[in-house]
């Protein structure tokens, strides 16, 4: 017998949903910072870019409670609809589904507001009702506390969620650094997004392979003048 989950992640066997990405939604959030629960989104988003991994946005309420996703989220993908709903499960929306089903991959990577409420029940139903594999993004989901977003996720393995980090998804999409059409674009993620990685990324392309630094302005650095004594 094989199991579907032992087959890792790759550009042309998953989807991926981002649910419910809004300011509202992060103000509750107290699981993690905020601004690196953005900054990992943010870069989740910029590798499916990048791997054309088919890709669903939802939102909740946006008008009377949560207010409009993050703008640098959906500038990654212009032009794509958002699918807004009333209920906290985003698989109770018809639309969803119908997005779900057209993308033909039954493995869903997931990334969401909140933890415990709508990424929880979404992936319930999902692998319940519609055959779903989901991959939960932890380090780009938030809960309202760090008990809630860790009880939610011990809930969802147990139900059989795979537990997966954003750098982890955008690492095993990549695979192999001889994938030279996606390399540039994976490093660039890096730099912008990978915190201490992409920091070492930048000193060793700059000061061991002599690149220019990555600045879009000229600076000019001025050698030092020992003050008078």
């Amino acid at each position: 017998m094989t199991n579907s989950k032992l087959e890792v992640l790759t550009p042309h066997n998953c989807q991926i949903i981002f649910i419910d990405q809004q300011p509202q939604m992060a103000f509750g959030v107290q699981s993690m910072d905020r601004q690196a629960l953005k900054n990992n989104t943010v870069g989740l988003a910029k590798a499916a870019k990048v791997f054309n991994i088919p890709t669903i946005i939802t939102t909740v309420e946006t008008q009377s409670f949560s207010g409009h996703t993050y703008p640098e989220l959906l500038d990654v993908f212009p032009g794509l609809d958002i699918l807004e709903r009333t209920s906290m499960n985003s698989w109770d929306d018809q639309k969803v589904r119908d997005a779900l089903a057209a993308n033909g991959k039954k493995k869903v990577v997931v990334s969401g507001l909140w933890t415990e409420v709508c990424n929880n029940s979404f992936a319930l139903c999902a692998m319940l009702e519609g055959g779903y594999e989901i991959y939960m993004v932890a380090d780009a989901s938030g809960g309202t506390s760090k008990e809630a977003h860790d009880y939610a996720m011990q809930r969802m393995i147990q139900a059989g969620v795979v537990p997966v980090t954003w750098q982890q998804v955008l690492l095993e999409w990549q695979r192999d650094w001889a994938h030279k059409e996606t390399y540039d674009a994976v490093m660039q993620i890096v730099k912008e997004h990978s915190g201490a990685y992409g920091m070492g990324v930048d000193y060793a392309y700059t000061m061991v392979h002599k690149a220019a630094p990555r600045t879009t302005t000229e600076h000019t650095t001025l050698a030092p003048v020992p003050a008078k004594q």
